[in-house]
């Protein structure tokens, strides 16, 4: 197969546009900060909390709106195990992280005037807790970006016949571009063409798919399928509580990523950004439609009629690429191309979310909060604009283990939800949780959750919860092993916070052993202005008074 050259010239004028409208941005930025005599760091990372409901919107729906989002749907409905019930069920989790994010964490985060999710940590725990949780921040973002770019290499592959490594570098090049030139006002004005183009290329794409001869009406092959199992899945009664517990993993760990903090960090009121999250949590279901419609098109295609042939995706073991193959053999070629752009869109809109987002983290939580307090404003911007670079190069190179990153993928995800988000609960909502409580919800949870055992690393259960069966050899968990590791983590933190707290405030331990300073730890206050030296230099000689608490005021953060 040669390669696809109208598709290649598509593909650059796409381009062009995403990276022009990335430019216009950047310079808009630019604008916006002499007008308000804001800083740079707070126009990079936060908008200068400026952004509006309506860019809000789009810049948080893009943000799960990725390329494992359209492929990963197709591919679901299209594989029998899994199917629409389990499509769902998925999809539906993603749309109740926004309402939980509306109505439980967007008024603590945008009234304390965080810069990212990780300051309520300094501020209360210090900074060996929050240099920790910082760390995992940013590793989780470094996975999750080739994990995303994975997706568009493959369609580019098969419907543009081009190398799966130059497709990869050329969309992570033009994402990092636009994030160095304008920082968060890039990134989200991007998000609003690259939502518009997937909205309409998707919807483009079904008519033509769903009318080809080769497809039954997928109707009648939702629950009777004399071609392919019935695309409505196989929902068993025995995993309900996996389906439970699969629901909680989605909605809650996504709270675990910064970025969909940012977004609500970013808005101009905390008004607005619980109307922006309650909104796109009912705007992100409408992109779920066209995926789900051509992963049932898949299982409804007779593949004998097409040019693939026989046997299916599926028996061939190429289940992965439902998307790109049904593009290719059952919509005309012009379709395909614009179908190709849409997935584009989707994999830089969240590439560049998770490239700012570990810059975000880095810039101010590592180096700035920790490394360097005494950092300047334009220091600061040099920094981000290097994590970008440095994240953008790292992630993209580990594209190359290609399913290891996958798995490195899931595996980030079970430490969004057992590390950060019990963490994130805990320091926002429950006064008494300590610097204590917050390592033993580590050494609590993850522990608990590699005992539990996990097919996709190859570890066995060592802890067998009710419901464990042994099932052609293997033990099988049919118990939420992820939500009981993440409420444990929960109970932890606070149980072990509580004792802590009693032990030094009552004498019972010698105050020399409180190294977290819980007899004198304060709770969380409005961040101090990031270029305000009258500040910093108190904060430092605070510090040198209490060499040992760092759980003193921070180093960054801005004012509404």
């Amino acid at each position: 197969m040669a390669i696809n050259i109208p598709g290649v010239i598509a593909m650059v004028v796409f381009y062009l546009l995403v990276l022009g409208t990335g430019i216009w941005a950047s310079f808009k930025s630019k604008r916006e900060q002499k007008k308000s005599a804001a800083t740079g760091v707070e126009m990079t990372l936060l908008g200068n909390r400026n952004i509006n409901w309506v860019v809000g919107i789009f810049t948080l729906t893009a943000t799960w709106v990725g390329g494992g989002f359209i492929v990963g749907t197709v591919e679901m409905v299209y594989t029998p195990s899994m199917g629409l019930t389990w499509t769902i069920m998925m999809h539906l989790a993603y749309s109740s992280c926004f309402l939980i994010a509306g109505f439980v964490f967007a008024k603590p985060m945008r009234e304390a005037n965080y810069v990212t999710m990780l300051d309520p940590f300094h501020i209360k725990y210090g900074k060996v807790v929050a240099a920790g949780l910082s760390l995992t921040s940013v590793i989780l973002d470094l996975i999750w970006v080739p994990a995303t770019l994975i997706s568009l290499g493959g369609v580019m592959s098969v419907v543009l016949d081009l190398s799966f490594a130059v497709c990869i570098w050329i969309s992570a090049a033009v994402a990092i571009t636009y994030t160095l030139l304008g920082g968060l006002y890039s990134v989200a004005y991007t998000d609003v063409i690259q939502l518009v183009l997937i909205f309409i290329s998707l919807w483009l794409c079904v008519p033509f798919v769903l009318t080809n001869p080769s497809v039954s009406d997928i109707s009648q092959t939702l629950m009777n399928n004399t071609l392919h199992s019935p695309w409505i899945g196989k929902p068993e009664m025995k995993k309900t509580w996996i389906m439970i517990d699969e629901f909680l993993f989605f909605t809650l760990g996504s709270l675990g990523y910064q970025c969909i903090h940012q977004r609500i960090l970013s808005a101009a009121s905390t008004a607005t950004a619980k109307r922006s999250c309650f909104l796109a949590a009912f705007i992100y279901p409408v992109l779920v439609i066209p995926p789900i419609l051509l992963g049932a098109a898949t299982a409804s295609t007779d593949w004998n009629l097409t040019t693939y042939g026989s046997p299916s995706p599926f028996e061939r073991g190429e289940a992965a690429l439902a998307l790109p193959i049904a593009l290719q053999h059952l919509a005309p070629s012009v379709i395909s191309i614009i179908a190709i752009g849409c997935v584009a869109a989707a994999v830089m809109s969240s590439a560049d979310s998770a490239l700012l987002s570990a810059a975000s983290v880095f810039s101010s939580n590592i180096y700035k909060n920790i490394l360097r307090p005494q950092a300047s404003d334009r220091e600061i911007q040099w920094v981000i604009r290097a994590s970008v670079l440095v994240v953008g190069l790292v992630s993209t190179s580990l594209t190359s283990l290609k399913t290891s990153v996958l798995l490195f993928w899931f595996v980030g995800a079970d430490v969004a939800y057992i590390v950060i988000f019990p963490q994130l609960l805990c320091v926002l909502f429950f006064s008494i949780s300590n610097g204590y409580g917050a390592i033993m919800g580590f050494l609590v949870g993850i522990p608990l959750r590699l005992l539990s055992g996990d097919p996709s690393l190859g570890l066995p259960p060592v802890i067998h919860f009710p419901g464990c069966t042994l099932e052609d050899g293997v033990y099988v968990q049919y118990a939420p092993v992820k939500t009981i590791s993440m409420l444990s983590a929960v109970a932890a933190i606070l149980l072990f916070s509580y004792l802590a707290s009693v032990l030094f405030n009552r004498g019972m331990l010698p105050e020399k052993w409180d190294v977290f300073k819980v007899k004198v730890q304060h709770s969380p206050q409005p961040l101090t202005p990031i270029a305000d030296t009258t500040e910093h230099d108190e904060n430092e000689k605070l510090n040198r008074n209490n060499s040992q608490n760092e759980a003193s005021e921070p180093m960054v953060s801005t004012s509404c």
